[in-house]
């Protein structure tokens, strides 16, 4: 499989690509588009959010630590003193960063659902849905920065499947096809849970319209 720095860096160009499109597209301006880098950087290392021990982990609840600071602040200030909200939000920090990682790796399997297309929708519908209700951006823009971390997802497992083949001795590697797949063939439950957690955030997706605007829109770029 690719490693930490090959995943960030090819993750990383696809963002620049990706930003730059949209920028030239005059779909955001040079603001959002350093944010669209981000994202699409940071759904390239996302999938190894199931990995025991690795930089990818580390990292991914350090990024989440800090969103999840700020959703405290926002969901607890109009309800505890400020003394409770400073001990509050102090609990969510050291949780989300060092004790979520632990359990996300005792519930989780290396290479099983979070390795696969639909863990990348149920990310992207997420990204989605948190930009649009909590964050306040406007469809379009709520749609692109899930389209972001959608992308980086794919390029994660594009390339964890390419470092499955053996080019010099003409052979795929035992762990090619773990990656870029639809769910996890041998834990038929993961699969159920991860799509009644799509299914549940149907509804609070932004306009469904919009999104197929914006795919329209992506065609004729591309052509």
């Amino acid at each position: 499989m690719a490693n930490f720095r090959t995943h960030i860096t090819v993750a990383t160009a696809g963002g620049m690509l990706m930003a730059y499109a949209g920028w030239q597209a005059q779909w955001w301006p040079y603001s959002q588009a350093i944010l669209i880098v981000a994202l699409v950087a940071f759904g390239g290392i996302l999938p190894d959010i199931d990995a025991d021990r690795s930089r990818s982990i580390r990292l991914i609840f350090n990024i989440l630590s800090v969103p999840s600071l700020v959703l405290g602040v926002i969901l607890l200030e109009s309800w505890l003193t400020p003394g409770m909200l400073l001990l509050a939000c102090g609990g969510i920090y050291f949780s989300v960063r060092y004790l979520a990682g632990i359990l996300f790796s005792k519930l989780t399997v290396h290479r099983g659902i979070w390795h696969s297309l639909l863990a990348a929708g149920l990310c992207s519908l997420l990204t989605a849905a948190l930009s649009f209700h909590l964050l306040f951006q406007p469809p379009w823009l709520a749609w692109s920065h899930g389209a972001a971390v959608l992308l980086g997802f794919i390029i994660h497992l594009g390339l964890d499947e390419i470092y499955s083949v053996d080019l010099e001795g003409a052979r795929l590697k035992r762990s090619f096809g773990t990656a870029l797949k639809l769910g996890d063939s041998r834990r038929p439950m993961s699969n159920l849970l991860m799509l009644i957690a799509t299914l549940t955030l149907l509804p609070w997706a932004p306009p469904w319209s919009v999104l197929i605007e914006l795919m329209n829109q992506g065609s004729l770029l591309w052509r």
